[in-house]
């Protein structure tokens, strides 16, 4: 075509979920109009594939309502007008500095994202400890990944989501999935299981849907929702009843088997049928083909993490992995599949309440001083753990005796008014504060309802590394500039930084941020030292822990194989029970309620629900409901309904299914609106992950044309 030129290609990664399959950037330049489309690129984990998301993810780069100028309010009733930078930056910093002096550092809140990149994650992380001093920093991912963290910690001493390569899963023999259905949520990572099914493996999934992975198993199990824990150790009685024990493995490399065989004792499958709906000889025959494969794997994902008993739930199933002799040998392992697209990176750095990076803790003396020594300030000026996420939402804008409330609040990389558990609650936190500072790409749900608004770069417009779900540490290349007034999270921080005075200890540079992290993180648990960013681009990504004397070129990909990161080398079982729900099924709401993902939406959909393909393919939020339940009701397909739970209702479309239990309902969580499906959801907490019961809670199902019950 005249005037058209072949296009500059930059190799670079997926914007959205933790797979992060490479891609590559096309830029064309045709008739004085520049575009630019997604090509497939040859990368380690995704080989060349790429899912509906990665291939229109372009499309964001033209939306026409991208944000290019700071916005702001001049009184909290006042609609947002457009603001330079200077005066956004000192409206922020004046507000901080007048708040701090008032109630004390710990009344300015950050919330931050597990999409940014490790560089931001980290210098997010030292701005609330360095700039500000406030121990209240907490992010998305602790709705997440908290719970399968907890208990890796605990079992094996590290927190890593797969301590393994991708590769390995297409070699085990048997495969338990328990709560994932990546078909949908990592539909590029189906390649690893189809290879598993090809060489003769076989996969059982637990899953109170019958998803499209749940379709492709050998054997699915239709749990009850929030009875996980319970499976877990009916699997194990099962394992242990028909003689599959490692006893050999349990005895050299594990401590505490015997107290967790006495706990699941009382777990045999015929009383575990009735507290899971799963069928005692489905149990059985799940627990023979783990026991007699020569290779297995057990992968958890959200359905047993976000729940109350969340670590428990993941406890049970790492015990099962143990009990095997599954763990720490070739194409065996267990894992847990990480959803956002630096959900793993972003929880090593610093943006945990409690944590340091590379994993180090912040009530721990000598990780604090390592820190600061890096850091270049006194140890004694870092402030100590805060609030988890959803306790630090719950702070906003309140003063309780003894519990200071949080009355400023910069949220990175996260949209709370629509994914944060009991939403409505969350978004009367939001208007009661003294000011809100969101930095995003769009007006998303919980911009527009901030005081200040800062428009931010997109993901090929500046360059980072992020950590995939193996662990591997990879780089996303800047592709284009960005438009004219836009800044970088990292020129954002520096910013701040500057003008409360401690800019001195802050770069917008990534790769500078990245030399620094490389330094905080030598020594921890996830150790990035040994990474230098010429090895991240030659490797195709290495895989942390890396020190300096790293043996091999690719780190660390498989974790466990000679000992675990414990004090005397073992794995530690855990004995867990089943504990119900905060919430369940009575007289007025007599159903479960389950949330999860749809293969065209991704998260809170700020991103997915800019993009025509992925909005005409999912318009608009829904509810699963069983044919049968719904006759019930007096419910078609595509009728109006409304979800009813003790905090709040959602009216979203019906749609019936019949591969969905009789008792429970099913809705994804991408839309903001009346279809939000998190003003349903319940904010109780897990004690030991403070990760919020998105995946379980008692609901009643109405007709929307008729008046609501009370």
């Amino acid at each position: 075509m005249a005037g058209t030129h072949a296009g500059t290609r930059t190799d670079t990664h997926c914007p959205y979920c933790a797979f992060q399959c490479g891609m590559t950037l096309v830029r064309e330049d045709a008739c004085g109009e520049v575009r630019y489309t997604v090509a497939a690129r040859d990368f380690p984990t995704n080989r060349g594939g790429l899912c509906r998301k990665g291939w229109t993810a372009a499309d964001l780069l033209s939306a026409p309502d991208r944000l290019t100028t700071p916005l702001m309010r001049d009184s909290k009733d006042g609609p947002l007008r457009p603001a330079s930078w200077n005066e956004a930056l000192d409206r922020i910093t004046d507000a901080i500095g007048r708040t701090q002096r008032e109630h004390g550092p710990a009344a300015v809140g950050i919330f931050g994202g597990g999409g940014l990149t490790n560089e931001k994650s980290y210098m997010l992380g030292k701005f609330a400890r360095v700039a500000l001093r406030t121990p209240n920093i907490d992010y998305n991912g602790r709705f997440c990944m908290a719970s399968a963290a907890a208990a890796g910690m605990k079992a094996f001493g590290i927190d890593r989501g797969l301590p393994f390569p991708l590769e390995d899963i297409g070699r085990a023999e048997v495969i338990l999935l328990v709560g994932g259905n990546p078909a949908e949520s990592l539909p590029v990572m189906m390649q690893y299981f189809e290879e598993q099914k090809r060489r003769g493996g076989r996969l059982i999934v637990v899953d109170p849907r019958v998803t499209p992975t749940a379709a492709l198993a050998d054997l699915h199990l239709q749990i009850t929702p929030g009875t996980d824990a319970a499976l877990g150790n009916a699997l194990l009685n099962s394992v242990i009843r028909q003689g599959y024990l490692d006893l050999d493995f349990i005895g050299l490399r594990t401590v505490g088997f015997e107290q967790v065989r006495r706990t699941v004792g009382s777990y045999w499958p015929d009383r575990s049928e009735r507290i899971t709906g799963v069928p005692a000889d489905r149990i059985n025959e799940a627990a023979r083909m783990l026991g007699t494969a020569g290779t297995a794997m057990v992968l958890t994902a959200r359905g047993p993490e976000q729940q109350s008993s969340g670590v428990d739930n993941v406890l049970s199933f790492i015990n099962l992995a143990l009990a095997l002799g599954k763990v720490g040998k070739p194409f065996c392992g267990f894992g847990t599949l990480t959803g956002q697209g630096n959900g793993q990176g972003g929880r090593e750095h610093g943006q945990k309440a409690d944590q340091l990076p590379g994993y180090r803790k912040l009530d721990n003396p000598e990780h604090r001083a390592h820190a600061a020594s890096v850091w270049g300030v006194e140890e004694a000026s870092l402030p100590g753990p805060g609030l988890s996420a959803c306790e630090l939402l719950a702070a906003l804008g309140r003063e309780e005796p003894g519990k200071p409330g949080i009355r400023v609040l910069l949220v990175m990389a996260s949209n709370i008014a629509v994914s944060a558990p009991d939403a409505a609650q969350v978004r009367q936190g939001l208007r009661a504060l003294d000011l809100l500072v969101v930095s995003d790409m769009f007006l998303s749900e919980t911009a527009g309802m901030a005081d200040v608004v800062l428009p931010i770069a997109q993901w090929a417009e500046e360059e980072g590394t992020m950590t995939n779900l193996e662990g591997r540490v990879q780089l996303r290349r800047r592709a284009k500039p960005a438009p004219d007034g836009v800044r970088t999270d990292l020129q954002v921080i520096k910013a701040l930084a500057d003008r409360l005075g401690r800019g001195a200890h802050f770069t917008d540079d990534a790769r500078e941020a990245f030399g620094e992290l490389r330094r905080a993180s030598s020594g921890g648990l996830a150790d990035y030292s040994g990474i230098t960013w010429e090895r991240v681009v030659a490797e195709d990504g290495v895989f942390w822990p890396c020190p300096d004397d790293a043996a091999g070129p690719a780190g660390t990909p498989r974790l466990f194989l000679d000992r675990f990161p414990t004090p005397d080398g073992r794995a530690r079982f855990s004995p867990v029970g089943h504990r119900p729900p905060d919430e369940e099924p009575d007289q007025h709401y007599p159903l479960y309620l389950t949330t999860g993902r749809v293969l065209s939406q991704y998260q809170s959909g700020a991103q997915t629900r800019r993009v025509p393909a992925l909005l005409e393919a999912e318009p608009e939020a829904f509810v699963e409901i069983h044919p049968g339940m719904a006759r019930s009701f007096g419910i078609r397909n595509g009728d109006r309904v409304r979800l009813v739970t003790r905090r709040g209702d959602a009216v979203v479309k019906a749609r019936l299914v019949t591969t969905i239990r009789m008792d429970t309902l099913f809705v994804p969580f991408h839309w903001g609106g009346a279809g939000c499906a998190n003003l349903l959801t319940n904010a109780a907490l897990d004690p030991v992950s403070r990760i919020p019961e998105f995946k379980v809670c008692a609901v009643r199902l109405e007709r929307a044309d008729l008046p609501r019950k009370h």
